[in-house]
Formats: C-alpha cells, structure tokens, sequence
C-alpha cells in the first residue's frame, strides 16, 4: 500500500493533528512539532509496508492502534522529551519536572518520585537553616527543653520554655548537610529518570 487515498491521508492529519495540540501541553511547538514529523515518518513507513489487506481503512486502523491514541503516544512522547533534557542538562528544575510527570508511569514509579522530592525537600530545609541562622539567630538552631534536644530548624515565634542551643556553627553543619543531601539526591534522580528513559525509548516508534 504505497499510495493513500485522501480518506486515508484525512485520517492520517487528523491523527497527528490531535498529537500536536496534545504534545503542546507539556513541551515547547517546536518539540512538539519534531516528535509529530518522527510520528508521521513511521506511520508512512509502516503504511509503505502494508500490503492494504483487507482493505486501506482497515490496514491505516490497525497501524494506528498499534502506535497507540494520540493522546497515548503524546505522554510518551512528551515525557521522552523532558527526560532528555534533564539527563543532558542535569540542571534541578529539569529532573524535578521529569520526576512529575515520571509518577505517572507506575506505582514503582510514583513511590520513587515521591521518595526522591521528599529528598530535595530535607536538602532545601537545611540549606534553608544555614541561610536563617545569621538573620533569625534567636529563631534557628537545635532546641533544647529542660537541656534535653527536641528538634532542629526554625522556629517562629521561639516556643515557650525552648532555646536555641550552640551558636553559628549551626551554619556550616546545615550547609554540609543540606548540599551533600542535594547531591545524592539529585544524582539519584538523574540516575532513575535515565533507566526510566531507556525503557521509554525501547518502546517508542
């Protein structure tokens, strides 16, 4: 089947139509517009390939569900793309984009996610302290009750019966912390959206 009618080729834009508003939602028009021509590219190889049995309508339909909906193929598509970029750029914001939209992917996936933000969240806490304690430091440190630690951070208002122990020490112990829990964390993450982008990418058209 070398040669679509213009029912088939209708069917075909319609196809990728759908595709690229879905794409537009998640990644830039001109990434979106890239994956639609790959999309396309395949579908007409494949299309060069049918013998059109039994018939052009029935042979486009089967090609077309076994690439899957637009809508299908736009979220792998969409997340292959964003997962690229975090794993070239390796900046923060790109990985913890990945990792949203990774959660959807499966329960694994999600736990994983969800594990890996609550990292970011304890790393940007302690950073958080060490920036605080010079400009709060009645409000930041170790608490103490009755000399005995009962938590660490900030505080406000400083609770009754409670004080901050030590001095600005506090502040180089936070940042340690804080920055070499970030960087597990992250190269943990870049680690994960990498294995979760090979498996995408072995399943993509």
């Amino acid at each position: 089947m070398t040669q679509l009618s213009e029912t088939g080729e209708s069917r075909i834009r319609g196809y990728l139509y759908v595709l690229e508003r879905s794409m537009r939602a998640a990644v830039s028009v001109q990434l979106a517009r890239d994956a639609v021509r790959e999309v396309e590219s395949h579908i007409r190889e494949r299309v060069a390939e049918s013998d059109g049995t039994p018939n052009e309508r029935d042979a486009l339909e089967a090609i077309l569900t076994r690439l899957g909906s637009p809508g299908t193929v736009a979220r792998a598509y969409s997340l292959e793309l964003l997962m690229e970029e975090a794993t070239v750029s390796g900046r923060i914001l790109p990985v913890m984009r990945s990792l949203l939209h990774s959660a959807g992917t499966g329960a694994l996936s999600f736990i994983i996610a969800v594990t890996l933000f609550c990292g970011y969240t304890v790393a940007a806490a302690f950073i958080a302290v060490a920036a605080l304690k010079p400009v709060f430091p009645q409000n930041v440190g170790l608490w103490l009750e009755d000399g005995m630690p009962r938590s660490f951070g900030a505080q406000f208002p400083a609770p009754t019966g409670m004080e901050p122990a030590g001095g600005y020490w506090v502040i180089p112990i936070a940042l340690m912390i804080g920055v070499t829990v970030l960087m597990v964390v992250h190269r943990s993450a870049r680690a994960w959206i990498a294995s979760v982008r090979a498996r995408l990418s072995a399943r993509m058209p």
